[in-house]
């Protein structure tokens, strides 16, 4: 007969589409696992969660406790930079049921004597998997209960913590159901979590007008970077660019003789995806950029963008990679009735795919071999999703902590596959997000639902493709407002350079571009002048340097504040050392306020007790009295508020002090 499995463990949580995909983590975050644990009748049940590295073959166990409506919880903490597994076990507890009714029928003043027997025989069964000093504990216990002391003494030497965890340890394996799966956890290197990317052209960094920029160049910037406080130095494309249909300024379909073209239009009788642009310097040149950022505790992202213009020489050494038309010409990009004209794509479908994956693959690792650890993946929803989970799932084989951004501004169901099937970051829709609802919306989706568990987010206010109507008529106050947003909202957060410091905001008419695209040309930049908010800029990211609760996403909790020009949510670290709260006045061109209502009882804030607040970008302080807190923001000076509550006051001259 099959054996009676009475105990039902079911919706396991986190899990993503059943399990066919890990959740994310890195190091030091946690993995809160609850379960739905129930059994027919009324006995007591127990439950572990078990986890492990995928390389221990032996589980590690946490007792799971009872929350509410048969619901379990546990957690375990990542402490290891490689693949977790974790899943559940539950089972009967005959001791605390039995313990639980002893309890009871002694209150109501029966005979407990044939009970205290059934007691001794189920520890006498645990001890047939019990041995050594766990044995010899349980046999000192069961002397005691076939002992003539009195009932009640008896009662009390059952109900001890002791036994109860001596049981515990002694349940019978034959009697525990294990969750029919296996769960498992990515575990990504900790810039994953918390980074902050700050983009450049090189061909523009010269300090010189007129002159085509370096790697040279970018290494003489590298200090005002790192003293922005930027740890991620994204490059666009640095490989020779192709000649043929290249692009001319504002995307002009036709160049002028010193057009540069697009970085993206890679490849040319210079070489292709492994080869450096000649008038940006050597491959020495960008090792000596990755070694030197690295000084300064800045990675360097590369581009990787998977695509050729008609130059590159693999079109003419494998023509098999493309799709050639039936006028013998090769198929170059197009999305209906755009063009592009000056790139072709790969096709990844061909007869000879494999060694086409193989060679894009083999891009991937000869750029780690130079240094680089984070790539930024152009367009990675037009390429086989297949694709993508083979190629990052090999590299990983061969090198741990390798980050991949993807740049898929594209349906939210293709960018959440992205993230299942290996990216570790993505662009998302924060760039068209501008209102109060929008964003307490897209967030609350990005952060309490399942995609909490596999998707982190990149909040980019503009890139090169990119200006939002809201900072072309917003002026500095907007662009103050939505850097705020960005790097506060979200761990990850990225601008692209010197055009988002120095407030460019001209587009062309109409549209959402760039007017004068540095894609097209290059751009002399005046990084000093007057206006930057570089700064600005400089203090908001060692503001997240500084504060933990900055460095998640997923913690974020938002307050009430009746205006609806101003946003205001609270992020806190696990232990609530450290309480942030951001507002935000949405209104780049008027002064706000409101009040703002804080949970203060869960910051284990007394409320009879005065609290500080201290803001993190002016410096200003402020001594607050329970939950109602009255906030106004003028755009013209700063549209927002960092805050950090500290729970009391030290009484001392000027309340400068605090804990």
């Amino acid at each position: 007969m099959q054996k009676l499995n009475r105990v039902i463990i079911e919706v396991v949580q986190p899990q993503v589409d059943g399990g066919a995909f890990p959740i994310r983590r890195v190091i030091g975050e946690k993995v809160a696992v609850k379960a739905h644990i129930f059994a027919d009748g009324p006995d007591c049940l127990g439950a572990n969660l078990l986890y492990g590295t995928s390389k221990e073959k032996k589980w590690q166990k946490i007792s799971m406790q009872f929350l509410h409506n048969d619901e379990w919880v546990s957690s375990f903490k990542i402490e290891n930079q490689e693949p977790y597994r974790y899943t559940v076990e539950a089972w009967l507890d005959r001791f605390a049921t039995w313990r639980r009714d002893l309890q009871k029928k002694y209150e109501a003043g029966q005979d407990i004597l044939v009970d205290l027997q059934i007691g001794v025989q189920i520890l006498k069964d645990a001890l047939k998997g019990s041995t050594g000093v766990n044995g010899k504990k349980i046999k000192e216990y069961v002397g005691i209960l076939e002992s003539s002391q009195p009932v009640r003494q008896r009662l009390e030497i059952a109900s001890r913590d002791e036994l109860s965890e001596l049981m515990s340890s002694s349940i019978d394996p034959h009697e525990v159901v294990v969750y029919e799966k296996e769960l498992k956890v990515e575990v990504d290197s900790s810039k994953a979590l918390f980074s902050s990317w700050y983009e450049i052209f090189p061909r523009s960094c010269s300090q010189a007008k007129d002159s085509h920029g370096t790697l040279k160049d970018c290494i003489s910037l590298l200090p005002a970077i790192a003293k922005m406080n930027f740890d991620v130095l994204y490059l666009p494309p640095v490989h020779p660019i192709g000649t043929t249909n290249r692009k001319g300024r504002n995307n002009a379909l036709i160049a002028m003789p010193l057009d540069p073209g697009s970085p993206w239009a890679i490849g040319s009788s210079k070489g292709g995806h492994t080869a450096i642009h000649p008038e940006l310097g050597s491959l020495a040149d960008l090792k000596l950029l990755v070694k030197k950022g690295r000084e300064l505790g800045i990675d360097v992202a590369m581009d990787l963008a998977f695509q050729c213009s008609p130059d590159h020489p693999y079109v003419k050494a494998h023509p098999e990679w493309f799709k050639w038309r039936p006028d013998g010409a090769v198929q170059f990009a197009e999305n209906p009735p755009k063009k592009y004209e000056d790139i072709i794509p790969f096709d990844f479908e061909g007869k000879d795919q494999s060694s086409l994956w193989e060679e894009l693959k083999n891009i991937v690792c000869f750029w780690i071999s130079q240094g680089v650890c984070i790539f930024r993946v152009d367009n990675p929803h037009t390429k086989p999703f297949a694709f993508w989970a083979w190629l990052i799932s090999e590299v990983r084989k061969e090198h741990e902590g390798i980050i991949f951004l993807a740049e898929a501004f594209t349906r939210p169901k293709a960018m959440y596959r992205l993230a299942k099937i290996g990216f570790n970051q993505s662009y998302t829709y924060f760039t068209w997000r501008n209102t109060k609802q929008e964003l307490i919306e897209y967030l609350t989706e990005l952060t309490t639902t399942e995609v909490a568990e596999f998707f982190r987010p990149n909040f980019w206010p503009n890139t090169p493709d990119i200006l939002s109507e809201y900072l072309q008529y917003g002026g500095k106050p907007a662009f103050l407002a939505r850097l705020v947003l960005a790097a506060t909202l979200s761990s990850n957060y990225g601008i692209y350079g010197p055009a988002y410091e120095l407030c460019v905001n001209e587009a062309l008419p109409g549209k959402e571009e760039y007017n004068n695209s540095e894609k097209y040309q290059i751009q002399y930049w005046e990084r000093n002048r007057p206006g930057t908010i570089k700064d600005f800029v400089a203090r908001l990211n060692k503001v997240r340097r500084e504060n933990l609760a900055l460095q998640m996403t997923r913690n974020i909790r938002f307050c009430p504040i009746e205006n609806n020009h101003l946003i205001a949510y609270a992020k806190t670290s696990d232990d609530l050392s450290n309480i942030i709260i951001t507002v935000v006045n949405l209104d780049p061109f008027h002064t706000q306020s409101g009040w703002l209502q804080l949970p203060l009882q869960e910051f284990g804030i007394d409320t009879r007790h005065p609290y500080l607040a201290h803001d993190l970008l002016s410096n200003d302080k402020y001594i607050w009295h329970g939950p109602s807190n009255y906030i106004e923001l003028n755009p013209q000076g700063s549209p927002a508020h960092i805050l950090r509550l500290h729970r009391r006051l030290r009484r001392e001259q000027d309340f400068d002090y605090y804990m």
